[in-house]
């Protein structure tokens, strides 16, 4: 893909730009919704999820060590398409004892950019991005968490709207306060 640190600049891109930040509220409202059928149909059939635990590393480290990565190691998530339907097959199930009865969650997208787009803004089949994101989950009466954080999503032209082909989650949190993780992100 093309990238360029004045692609912000290049004729196109407020249109694509405004495009991906749509598909993006509508994937959040799905979530919130609980659709979750429709949601999993916004996900290419070779999707990798993935969400890195983080740890707290020297200055200077950063980069190389502060985040685990994808095949090596351990992850919060390294799902694929199968592994998602059976996550939302279980929750559908309504015997999920971490989702029954279902969470109540919202989810906020924000700072939506392009990083790359191929094979140009006008054109694109494929979009690298980044955003961010809170995702708010109440569940019963008292248990709440919250999740805050960053994606780097690859999106797929798929007919007239996008479909995710790859997505990570980079979580702000160091350690992970909430009792589960059945939410999506």
């Amino acid at each position: 893909m093309s990238a360029a640190p004045d692609l912000a600049r290049r004729p196109g891109y407020l249109q694509l730009q405004a495009e991906i930040a749509a598909f993006f509220y509508l994937e959040a409202d799905l979530l919130d919704a609980r659709d979750y059928t429709a949601w999993l149909d916004l996900l290419a059939d070779d999707i990798t999820y993935f969400m890195p635990m983080r740890r707290n590393v020297p200055l200077g480290a950063q980069d190389e060590a502060e985040n685990t990565r994808a095949g090596e190691g351990i992850s919060w998530f390294e799902d694929d398409k199968w592994t998602l339907s059976k996550r939302v097959e279980q929750i559908l199930t309504g015997i999920h004892y971490a989702e029954e009865p279902l969470s109540r969650i919202t989810h906020m997208i924000t700072n939506v950019r392009l990083t790359a787009a191929e094979p140009d803004l006008r054109g694109a089949r494929e979009v690298a991005t980044t955003s961010r994101f809170l995702v708010y989950q109440n569940r019963v009466d008292y248990d709440t968490s919250t999740f805050v954080g960053r994606r780097h999503d690859h999106l797929r032209r798929a007919g007239d709207s996008w479909q995710v082909a790859r997505r990570e989650i980079i979580l702000d949190q160091g350690i992970l306060l909430a009792k589960n993780l059945t939410n999506f992100f």
